[in-house]
This record gives structure tokens, C-alpha cells and sequence, in this order.
């Protein structure tokens, strides 16, 4: 499996995987996801080249965006003085699912936050989704705190408030990576 910067033209796809997670979680009970993602917020991500595709030949399988900016309300000034990369919107096709592809991209994301310069890997996650705030912590994720306060991205209240994070490091998560060397952070010594 190879991974690559998302392209304008995967913007179909990555709505869709949001739909069909959405529907999943909501099979589960959750609400996560329940609000559609506004596309042109989802278009601006990837021009700024933060939006990368998991790929298995020619069929898409998951996605990340993996940025350095925090969004606004969640961490600290001295937590954001700390060189840091965010972690979003994962999401794996559920005709894949079970095969720690989550996992891996996590890792991958981690090794790029590290040559970039990252001292962690922060994200924050559903505050009602349980299931996926376990999934963090076997992750290697320690949480930090939740925030509720603040409005959501995409309009209403902030539902994505369950901050969490493990130290940027190297991994080895066996993609082929095709994607630029990353930046380095400001703060990056």
C-alpha cells in the first residue's frame, strides 16, 4: 500500500468515506460525523497539501490529514509552544477495516511528525465516542483533557473536544511512502 498527498480530484472520495463512517457510527449509536464536513473547508486542506490517501493498487482505503496547526479553543498556549502535528479526520473504508490500517496510519503520521520536528502527535476526538477514545489510549495516546466549551468547525456546539496525545517518533508502519519530506516546524530546534 502506498500513501500520497491528497489531489482536488479525491475530494468525492473523501466525502464519501466521511458519509459511510458516518453511517457506520450511526449503526453503532454514535453521532459523530453526523453533520456533513463543508467541502470547500475540505478542498482548502488539501491545497494546503495536509490531506494524504492511503492507497491499495488503484482503490483508495483510508485517509488522514495530519496538520501543524491546532484548531482554535482546544490546547493551551504553553502546550502550543510545544512543536506539535494534528491529527484529523482519519478514516479507513469499512471493506478494510480490521486490519490495523488506523493504526499504522497513526504511525505514519507520527514518523512524519518527528523528521518534521514534532516533540508530539495530538488529537482531539469525538467527547461522546467511547469506543474510539479506547482506541486512542491502545494507540499509545494519553489523554489530556475534554473540551466542550467553543463552537465546531463545521457550526454548532464543539462536539470534538477529547484531547489526546503520544510522542512524535519513528515508526515503522510498511507503506510505501510517496509524499514530500515534511516541513520543519517553526519551533522545531
Amino acid at each position: 500500500m502506498i500513501i500520497t498527498p491528497a489531489e482536488l480530484q479525491d475530494l468525492p472520495t473523501l466525502l464519501s468515506f466521511r458519509q459511510e463512517a458516518a453511517a457506520w457510527l450511526r449503526g453503532l449509536g454514535s453521532d459523530q460525523w453526523s453533520r456533513p464536513y463543508p467541502a470547500d473547508k475540505l478542498s482548502a486542506t488539501i491545497e494546503a497539501g495536509t490531506v494524504f490517501m492511503l492507497r491499495d493498487g488503484h482503490t483508495t482505503v483510508g485517509t488522514i490529514t495530519l496538520t501543524p496547526d491546532a484548531e482554535d479553543g482546544l490546547w493551551t498556549g504553553e502546550e502550543l509552544a510545544e512543536p506539535s502535528m494534528f491529527v484529523n479526520k482519519l478514516t479507513v473504508a469499512r471493506a478494510y477495516a480490521g486490519q490495523n490500517l488506523g493504526g499504522r496510519l497513526l504511525d505514519w503520521a507520527g514518523a512524519r511528525a518527528h523528521r518534521a520536528g514534532a516533540r508530539w502527535l495530538r488529537l482531539d476526538a469525538w467527547t461522546t465516542n467511547e469506543a474510539l477514545q479506547r482506541y486512542y489510549l491502545e494507540q499509545g495516546f494519553t489523554h489530556v483533557r475534554t473540551v466542550c466549551e467553543g463552537m465546531a468547525v463545521n457550526g454548532g456546539p464543539r462536539v470534538s473536544g477529547w484531547l489526546a496525545q503520544r510522542p512524535a517518533r519513528p515508526a515503522d508502519d510498511g507503506f510505501t511512502d510517496r509524499t514530500p519530506a515534511p516541513a520543519r516546524l517553526p519551533l522545531a530546534a
